[in-house]
């Protein structure tokens, strides 16, 4: 039996840094970063920003604006993990025909579940593709409208369902908010306008077919699984079934399938673990100089895989949230050494571990670069870690 390939901690970790634009190569497009990373974190809004400051493709906040709602070349989207997404419209067709059924399915049964209340309509089902029809209706003509602003549009359908009735977060739930996301999984509508400064989301709705100015790419779900299989793996593999499986928000079954119809080579991985690879990916990544790194809450390399002890190390009750929200990091060397938060309107670096002097004097540069790019914005990190919540206390 031919052993399999073996891939050292350290060679993933110049990978990463190779692929994920980490390697100090500067005068990246915003949409080259998004492909790079698979797609940008996009739940704290400064992440797209800031994920793209850091890989040289952001100098100012205007130009991911730009690409967002003038160009919208990157397109914001909830697919894997039930999480928001800012990507490319490649990718966009890709996520909605493989992970878009899935998500659109646990809205609905979600929905349903609350419907079926006493407060609800006497027929859930039929609510749900009446209020979809006159959602599309109002969208029809390419007009945006905040989410506010549609229950306005449509009284017949803003009902609010009462939810953990007597409990401090209980009380009614609105249903068209709900139906959005239901229908932004579906692909019918998208987060079109933000009305909101660059660091916080105040999104207005709109149609896809209307943003995108044509109807989006049909793709099915085995293909769209396949598509995003490979993307994963060019740019964060070696990866394990278990790293796909979590990053794809998918089942086992559908990322074996995908597996199998790809050109995959099984390597060992440090510890023992099996990992895949494209099989014209197998050659060493040359490695990289030292470089300093702060990534923002949430950013796509601290979440990219599930397994993550050969970046993260021991610092997981730090850094990652009881939920397994990342919080934001410092990087030295391709691995994450440490956190950052701001005080005094400052960035500061808090290592948890012994740092080299030069290791050191980096992350400060890195922290006043940081500051000045930042003036006198200041970002809200909707998931903090441990250690940001201890910092602030």
């Amino acid at each position: 039996m031919t052993a399999r390939p073996y891939i050292s901690d350290q060679q993933r970790r110049a990978r990463l840094q190779r692929r994920h634009l980490l390697d100090g190569s500067a005068g990246h497009a915003v949409t080259t970063v998004a492909d790079a990373v698979v797609g940008l974190h996009a739940t704290n809004a400064s992440t797209v920003h800031l994920s793209a400051w850091a890989r040289g493709g952001a100098p100012t906040p205007e130009v991911i604006e730009t690409a967002l709602y003038r160009d919208r070349s990157l397109v914001k989207q909830l697919v894997m993990r039930r999480t928001l997404f800012v990507m490319t419209r490649p990718m966009l067709a890709e996520s909605v025909g493989a992970v878009g059924p899935r998500v659109a399915a646990s809205e609905r049964t979600n929905m349903l579940r609350d419907l079926r209340r006493d407060d609800g309509p006497a027929d859930p089902e039929a609510w749900i593709e009446q209020a979809r029809t006159a959602v599309l209706a109002a969208f029809a003509d390419g007009s945006a409208y905040p989410a506010p602003q549609v229950r306005k549009l449509l009284p017949e359908f803003d009902i609010a369902i009462t939810r953990d009735e007597g409990k401090s977060y209980g009380g009614p739930s609105p249903m068209l908010p709900r139906m959005l996301n239901y229908m932004a999984a579906l692909g019918d509508v998208v987060r079109g306008p933000n009305s909101a400064v660059w660091h916080r989301s105040r999104p207005s709705w709109v149609a896809m077919d209307q943003w995108l100015g044509a109807p989006l790419p049909h793709v099915d779900i085995e293909t769209g699984h396949r598509a995003l299989a490979e993307r994963w793996l060019r740019q964060y593999g070696p990866g394990t079934e278990t790293d796909l499986v979590w990053w794809l928000g998918s089942t086992k079954t559908a990322v074996r399938k995908a597996l199998a119809s790809l050109e995959v080579t099984e390597v060992e991985l440090d510890g023992g673990a099996v990992g895949y690879l494209m099989s014209d990916d197998l050659d060493p990544v040359e490695s990289v100089e030292p470089r300093a790194l702060l990534l923002p809450s949430l950013d796509p390399t601290t979440m990219g895989w599930k397994q993550r002890d050969f970046y993260l190390g021991e610092h997981a009750g730090e850094l990652f949230d009881s939920t397994g929200n990342g919080g934001q990091t410092a990087w030295w060397d391709g691995r994450i050494v440490g956190g950052w938060a701001m005080r005094d309107g400052a960035v500061d670096v808090i290592a948890l571990e012994a740092l080299p002097p030069e290791a050191e004097r980096a992350l400060s540069i890195r922290a006043e670069e940081l500051t000045a790019w930042l003036d006198d914005d200041r970002p809200v990190v909707n998931f903090p870690s441990p250690l940001m919540t201890r910092y602030r206390g």
